[in-house]
């Protein structure tokens, strides 16, 4: 599994809430290509936000971001350095 990066950004703050609902909704999408949440941190402003995800790759995060409706700028591969 690789530790996949999602870079998310909003012209206005995020609504949480409905971010949250649209990922439960669709949960069978980010299911099927065995993507895992690990981690999202989102800026103080609510305009800029980081989610981390165990996945066979990037594509497959891309993929169940695109199904489930959430929006991304950017996805990569990274490693954790300790």
């Amino acid at each position: 599994m690789e530790r996949v990066i999602v870079e998310r950004e909003f012209d206005v703050p995020v609504d949480l809430g409905e971010l949250v609902e649209r990922a439960k909704r669709n949960a069978l999408c980010y299911e099927l290509r065995h993507v895992k949440h690990v981690r999202t941190v989102v800026s103080n402003d609510g305009r800029r936000m980081i989610c981390e995800y165990d996945a066979p790759d990037a594509e497959s995060v891309r993929e169940a971001n695109d199904l489930a409706g959430v929006p991304y700028v950017r996805v990569w591969t990274a490693r954790r350095i300790e």
